[in-house]
């Protein structure tokens, strides 16, 4: 898909999800919807005009504040439902595949300085390389 589709289904989808909302999808609306909620330095009417007619995408900050407002996913307003749910679909085939000794040594891991985890990684990766058959079966 090349960039300009891609802005266009994002506007499609931002447009779509404020009229499922409510709210009329019009610059002025969006405007002021979006600065109640975001405390970051104010949007102008330009730029969320830009937004709903295509031609710019906003950044993941201001996304995150879309969605939440909009009550859609963040995957899903900025690259479509489909995106969404192969996301949905890989999070829920990796949590049927860990029992709960695993999730309970992923979140210690998770706890780690970065240093160590970053030895961990390499630990995990030497058996890999070590066993790449017993491995791949997993």
């Amino acid at each position: 898909m090349n960039e300009k589709n891609e802005k266009q289904e994002f506007a499609q989808r931002l447009r779509n999800a404020m009229l499922a909302n409510g709210y009329e999808a019009r610059p002025t609306v969006l405007e002021k919807g979006f600065n109640t909620r975001y405390w970051g330095r104010s949007v102008t009417v330009q730029a969320v005009t830009r937004w709903l007619r295509g031609e710019a995408i906003p950044s993941q900050e201001k996304l995150q504040v879309l969605a939440e407002w909009l009550k859609i996913e963040p995957h899903a307003l900025r690259f479509g439902e489909q995106a969404a749910e192969s996301i949905r679909a890989k999070r829920r085939q990796w949590d049927e595949a860990l029992d709960f000794q695993e999730r309970e040594t992923i979140e210690r891991y998770l706890g780690l300085p970065a240093q160590q985890r970053k030895v961990v990684r390499e630990v995990i990766e030497a058996f890999a390389k070590a066993f790449p058959n017993e491995a791949s079966t997993l």
